[in-house]
C-alpha cells in the first residue's frame, strides 16, 4: 500500500482548474520532491491531502485513509511544516512544542530535546520575540518529533539560515533512515536534489514528469564544454547539437541522444580541455518549462 496514492484529482475555483485530473503515488520510507511554480497547484495539493479544502473529482488516500471522509484517522498518519506558521505569540518555545505535541497526540520527547539542541533554539523565549526562521524550527522540530509515518512539508525551510538548511537535510535523512515517508514541496532545487529519490514536475495543474532524478536527466541534454589551442572545429550541422557559444578558443553546447558524431569532431580538433556533466535540476526544470513554452507558441500560432 503506497503513503500517499492520488487519484484523478481536480480541483477547480469558478472557471479557474487549480488541479486538473492529477494521479500521483509515493511510496513508504520514500523522500519524494513535489516541484512547480508559481501557481502551478502545488500548495492546493497539500491542503486537500490535509482535508482543508474539497476536491472538485478524485481521491487523496493516506496510508489508505480517505483524506476527505477519513480525516481522523489520516491525520494520525502525518505532521504537517507550513512555509509560514502562525503560532502562539504569547507562549513560550517550549510551551508551543508541549501543545503541538498534545494536539498531534505522539512525541519522542528525547528526540524533540536533541532537534532543539541541533535547531540551535532558545526554547524559555516567547514566540513573539522569536524571527520568522526560529518559529520555523518550531515548526520543524514538533513535526520531527512526533515520529508521523508521513512527512508533508510546504517550503520547510522558509526563514532559515543556510547553516540551519544544513541541520533540515540531516534531519529528513534521519527520518528515511526511520522508515518515514517525506513528501517535500520546495523552492530550493539544490534542497530537492540534494534529498529527493523521486521527483514530480507540475505545471499548471498537471504532471509533466515523474521520475528519479537519472531518469529525468536522461530526457535532457547532456552540457559539453571544450577548450583549444585554436578556433574550436565547427559542431553545428552535427545530429542533437544546440545551445552552442563559442568564445575566443572555448565552446560549449548540448547534445540530446548519442554523443560519438561529436565526440569524434571534438577529438579530431585535440581538445586541451574537455568536461561533460547532467544538468542539474534547476537546469533540467528550465529546460523543461521552456521546450514546453516553444511548442504552446507554436501551436497558438
Amino acid at each position: 500500500m503506497p503513503a500517499i496514492e492520488i487519484n484523478r484529482l481536480t480541483k477547480t475555483y469558478g472557471h479557474t482548474k487549480a488541479l486538473d485530473d492529477l494521479s500521483l503515488t509515493v511510496d513508504k520510507g520514500e523522500i519524494f520532491g513535489y516541484l512547480g511554480p508559481n501557481g502551478s497547484g502545488k500548495t492546493t495539493t497539500i491542503r486537500l491531502m490535509l482535508g482543508m479544502i474539497k476536491p472538485t473529482a478524485g481521491s487523496i488516500l493516506i496510508n489508505g485513509y480517505d483524506a476527505q471522509t477519513q480525516k481522523q484517522l489520516a491525520h494520525r498518519q502525518i505532521a504537517y511544516v507550513p512555509g509560514e506558521s502562525n503560532l502562539w505569540p504569547f507562549l513560550s518555545g517550549e510551551e508551543t512544542l508541549h501543545l503541538l505535541a498534545k494536539v498531534h497526540g505522539q512525541c519522542d520527547v528525547k528526540y524533540r530535546q536533541k532537534l532543539i539542541k541541533d535547531f540551535d533554539l532558545l526554547p524559555n523565549k516567547k514566540v513573539r520575540t522569536y524571527s520568522k526562521g526560529n518559529k520555523q524550527k518550531i515548526a520543524l522540530i514538533a513535526a520531527l518529533a512526533s515520529r508521523a509515518d508521513i512527512l508533508i512539508m510546504d517550503e520547510p525551510t522558509a526563514g532559515l539560515d543556510p547553516l540551519m538548511e544544513q541541520v533540515f537535510r540531516q534531519t529528513i535523512r534521519e527520518a528515511h533512515a526511520n522508515g518515514q515517508t517525506v513528501f517535500l514541496s520546495s523552492h530550493i532545487l539544490d534542497e530537492v536534489e540534494a534529498l529527493c529519490e523521486r521527483v514530480a514536475l507540475l505545471r499548471s495543474g498537471r504532471i509533466e514528469k515523474v521520475g528519479t532524478l537519472e531518469e529525468l536527466r536522461s530526457l535532457s541534454a547532456l552540457k559539453i564544454e571544450a577548450s583549444f589551442k585554436t578556433v574550436p572545429p565547427d559542431v553545428r550541422k552535427i545530429k542533437g547539437v544546440s545551445r552552442i557559444v563559442v568564445s575566443g578558443n572555448h565552446l560549449s553546447c548540448e547534445v540530446h541522444g548519442p554523443m560519438e558524431d561529436l565526440l569524434g569532431v571534438l577529438s579530431k580538433a585535440k581538445p586541451v580541455s574537455l568536461l561533460s556533466r547532467a544538468p542539474s535540476l534547476e537546469e533540467l526544470f528550465v529546460s523543461m518549462y521552456e521546450t514546453k513554452d516553444r511548442n504552446n507558441d507554436r501551436h497558438d500560432s
